[in-house]
């Protein structure tokens, strides 16, 4: 098997149990495994594959729980820059019912692009609407391609407006044909062995687009095949609203009524929750996707990240989609979350470290996964590397890893995952972007023009 020797790093930041941060670092790898995690000067001397990774930060690679990379072709839309969630998505959904197999595999290659060159190496998405022919294996297929870790989520959306949902009509589903389709793509792409680089979940979008009785069904299909369920909830003051007077029920109430709480469950967003709920979840092990950026476009709110954590939920970062974001930047994504917390009066509420324990362990956690979001033995070969002789972390070397979040977030230079390098000099090594990037505004310009939206 293939060996791989990182050595001479400035630090590497192990994100293990005891938080090791270890000066002179190395990490050695065979085939797709940590074998050894340590000081250069106690690991093997030799390797198929030597990184002199002198003046570098490593880290493990960050876990994205939340995305939908469909959005990287609807980006800062005029007419949707301004909206909150609600009035966001009716101007856009008509511009998404213009989406190809050629536009979701586009996007995704995009999407995931980006998240690599910031760190990711493991990334979940959101596919919820399936115009035109398109389907999940569009963005599995770019996945496949690209070489990151994958977790895509057969979403859905069948409450359309004639039922008294948000959504039109016409990107709506029949639910039979959902279910199918969530038993074609689990049975073909959903890889449940420890160190899978692509495992399938069940994900109905949200209160508002999808039935109370497809919620319960998706909850029956996913535990028969023991795939984890993901949607969105409680993410604004308008949600809660429409849950309680459509059903007579808080979101997390909804939730809990339609077998919606667990360990193998994870939420985007749970902005809008009471203590007691936030208590529900830890009890449960029902996990969070936090997505500080996307709360803060669209004017969502601020959710209570550090109660969660204090009472053990799980909790994890999510760069939301690309266009209520507008960027796939998973560092940077970790920055913002650090602000946010901070910015409600407690300049201690979360820590640079915390941050980062969010964007890499807590993935891991949401995720279900026990092979990532560490450097350890019997790990996966999932990490990242940044240059700290640059001019973002000048003067900020007293304390190089709280500077990857408190300073301005470059790209990484490294990117190795699954053993393999995916990044290397900053440029990855998989895609040719520039043509990927023309074809990708062809693309949104073209649906844009369709939708008759600008």
């Amino acid at each position: 098997m293939a060996t791989l020797l990182l050595r001479n790093a400035e630090v590497v930041v192990a994100m293990d149990a005891s938080r090791r941060e270890i000066r002179d670092g190395a990490l050695f790898v065979r085939d797709h495994v940590i074998e050894q995690v340590g000081p250069s000067s106690e690991l093997p001397l030799t390797a198929d594959r030597i990184i002199d990774a002198h003046g570098m930060i490593v880290l493990p690679g960050l876990v994205n729980t939340h995305h939908h990379l469909y959005q990287t072709l609807t980006r800062a839309i005029p007419a949707a820059q301004d909206a909150d969630l609600f009035h966001w998505l009716k101007t856009l959904y008509p511009v998404w019912a213009e989406l190809t197999p050629e536009a979701v595999y586009t996007s995704a290659l995009v999407g995931l692009s980006e998240l690599i060159l910031t760190g990711c190496t493991t990334a979940a998405d959101h596919l919820y609407l399936f115009p035109n022919g398109s389907r999940l294996d569009d963005e599995i297929r770019a996945a496949r391609e690209i070489g990151i870790r994958f977790h895509p989520t057969r979403g859905s959306m069948s409450l359309g407006e004639s039922k008294g949902g948000l959504p039109p009509d016409r990107v709506c589903e029949d639910e039979e044909a959902i279910l199918q389709d969530s038993r074609r793509v689990i049975e073909t792409f959903h890889d449940p062995d420890r160190l899978s680089m692509c495992r399938v979940g069940v994900a109905p979008c949200s209160p508002f687009s999808v039935t109370p009785g497809l919620m319960q069904e998706s909850a029956h299909l996913a535990r028969a095949y023991h795939v984890r369920l993901h949607t969105h909830l409680a993410e604004t003051r308008d949600e809660e609203d429409f849950c309680l007077g459509k059903f007579g029920r808080r979101p997390v109430d909804y939730a809990e009524h339609l077998e919606w709480l667990g360990q193998d469950v994870w939420f985007a967003h749970s902005v809008w929750v009471k203590d007691s709920e936030i208590g529900r979840y830890a009890r449960t092990g029902t996990g969070v996707a936090h997505c500080p950026t996307s709360n803060m476009r669209l004017a969502s709110g601020i959710a209570p990240i550090i109660k969660m954590v204090e009472c053990g939920v799980r909790v994890g970062l999510g760069v939301d989609g690309s266009a209520s974001n507008d960027s796939s930047h998973m560092l940077a994504e970790a920055r913002q979350a650090m602000l946010l917390q901070r910015v409600q009066g407690n300049p201690g509420a979360l820590t640079a470290r915390q941050a980062l324990a969010l964007a890499t362990r807590g993935g891991a956690e949401v995720l279900g996964r026990e092979d990532i979001g560490s450097l350890e033995a019997g790990k996966a070969a999932d990490f990242v590397a940044i240059d700290l002789n640059r001019v973002e972390y000048a003067g900020a070397l007293h304390d190089p890893v709280a500077a990857l979040v408190f300073c301005a977030t470059p790209r990484v230079d490294l990117s190795v995952i699954n053993g393999r390098v995916v990044v290397e000099d900053g440029h990855l090594t998989t895609v040719d972007l520039p043509p990927v990037i023309e074809r990708h505004n062809r693309i949104a310009r073209e649906m844009v023009e369709r939708a008759g939206a600008r």
